[in-house]
């Protein structure tokens, strides 16, 4: 049975750990320029039912330094566009032997079905409002490299925390990994069964992130609100943008964190985004390397399709 990465949700604190471990060690072998694992044999499926810049590219970007070739699908060019299922898309990329695939989709759950259809690993590269594993691993991996442990720290998430599946999956993995979580933002924008989530709620920013280790900033989602959620933009800014001013109600060394694509001058000002708390920059390097990890974990064990297809065919016997 293959191996998925769908959420953090499920996985235990030792596997956390150990994607963590994994991620550290093949930065430090591609930073020296030291050889990583190959994956060679392997085709990936790239299945990005949404749009992504930061995601996609890190997990191309991934696949390469493992030696994996993949495969790219346009749900716009494919016969998805004339009706077929997502079953049944699985199901053709599965007989036309791809090994693997990283899927993102608009609909919760859809890398799940997916897993259910395809027989090989699946990693989950967000869906819906669900889950976004691999940005959570990114995230902590930052938080670890600037703090050390993730033990005991306050991570203070702020703003468009109902929409968010970042949101989910940083605070699965911050509170099995014995940080403090809180969401902080208006009622309009945190999940209506907030008690399902492992984090305290907060609606006032300046007690939100009060002496907070990190604080993680949140896009506001307006492509998944309906109109009302919020007065305004500007309103929202007044009240929850991490700037020069608000900043200071946290740890002087707090970490600025964002998962990107960053709204400047919504969720954080200039200053903010730019000064040396920020840790935006290194959030989007440390995609690669988690992503990496992520694959060589799914991957562990597996036989590439073409392999098997040659071991299945009948031997020709010897002429006399």
């Amino acid at each position: 049975m293959s191996r998925n990465l769908l959420g953090i949700r499920h996985l235990e604190p030792e596997q956390i750990e150990h994607l963590l471990a994994m991620a550290k060690d093949f930065k430090k072998r591609v930073n020296l320029g030291k050889p990583v694992p190959s994956l060679g044999g392997h085709v990936l499926g790239m299945l990005f039912f949404e749009n992504s810049t930061r995601t996609r590219v890190s997990f191309e970007q991934a696949a390469s330094y493992l030696n994996l070739r993949t495969a790219n699908f346009a749900a716009q060019a494919s016969s998805m566009a004339k009706g077929e299922t997502l079953k049944d898309t699985v199901l053709t990329l599965r007989f036309e032997r791809l090994d693997g695939l990283v899927m993102r989709h608009k609909e919760s759950g859809a890398p799940t079905l997916a897993a259910r259809y395809f027989g090989g690993p699946v990693v989950n590269a967000g869906d819906g409002q669900h889950e976004h594993p691999t940005q959570a691993l990114a995230d902590a991996l930052t938080i670890l490299e600037r703090k050390g442990t993730l033990e005991g720290l306050v991570v203070a998430i702020v703003g468009d925390v109902d929409h968010s599946r970042v949101a989910r999956s940083n605070a699965w993995l911050l509170s099995k990994m014995g940080a403090e979580v809180r969401f902080v933002g208006p009622k309009t924008l945190m999940p209506s069964h907030t008690g399902m989530l492992p984090g305290q709620v907060f609606h006032d920013l300046a007690s939100g992130i009060a002496d907070a280790d990190v604080v993680m900033c949140l896009r506001l989602q307006k492509e998944r609100m309906d109109g009302g959620i919020i007065g305004s933009i500007a309103e929202y800014s007044k009240l929850y943008q991490i700037n020069k001013d608000t900043v200071k109600w946290a740890k002087r060394d707090c970490l600025v964190m964002h998962p990107g694509p960053l709204n400047r001058g919504i969720e954080l000002d200039d200053t903010a985004a730019d000064s040396e708390l920020s840790a935006i920059s290194a959030q989007v390097e440390n995609g690669i390397f988690v992503r990496m990890a992520a694959l060589a974990w799914v991957f562990e064990g597996v036989t590439p399709a073409r392999r098997v297809e040659q071991a299945a065919k009948p031997k020709d016997k010897a002429k006399k």
